[in-house]
């Protein structure tokens, strides 16, 4: 007997395995995290920087594990993407750089959000199955970035 399970991603985590989840993520699209998001080139602001934002949808960051002004801050080719929790509690996604219209920083946003969900969602998924005591038989990952996963019941 076999079934198939779509899993619709609900992001409801604390800061810190959010943060988990989009450092796991921003390699595969390469982004590397800014170490110190408080200093930014002098003539950064100078500068006419195209920005946008993006509110992920079905999250929430836990309140009791971080604060309004956390944020994670990531580069890549003077593209910087900006992860925080809003007033609400939920994920949210500021992208902006010099040169890109805002349909290419939101195309980039909602590809980086969903390689985010993807990781947070994988790593929900096999800690459940881990702790139900299932065991993985296999797993793959199609071109279209789909992971199935098939599992045996000890």
């Amino acid at each position: 007997m076999s079934a198939v399970v779509v899993v619709t991603p609900i992001v409801v985590a604390s800061w810190p395995v959010i943060t988990a989840a989009i450092s796991a993520a921003i390699g595969t699209l390469g982004f590397s995290i800014v170490q110190n998001a408080e200093h930014i080139e002098p003539n950064l602001h100078a500068r006419r920087r195209t920005r946008t934002e993006i509110d992920v949808a079905d999250s929430e960051i836990l309140a009791g594990s971080a604060g309004l002004a956390e944020e994670l801050v990531v580069e890549r080719d003077g593209l910087r993407a900006i992860f925080s929790r809003d007033e609400r509690g939920a994920l949210k996604l500021c992208l902006e750089g010099e040169g890109f219209s805002k349909s290419q920083l939101r195309e980039i946003g909602e590809e980086l959000i969903g390689r985010v969900t993807q990781q947070f969602v994988y790593h929900r998924v096999m800690s459940e199955l881990k702790e139900r005591r299932m065991h993985v038989v296999e797993e793959e990952m199609t071109q279209d970035r789909t992971i199935k996963i098939r599992v045996r019941n000890v």
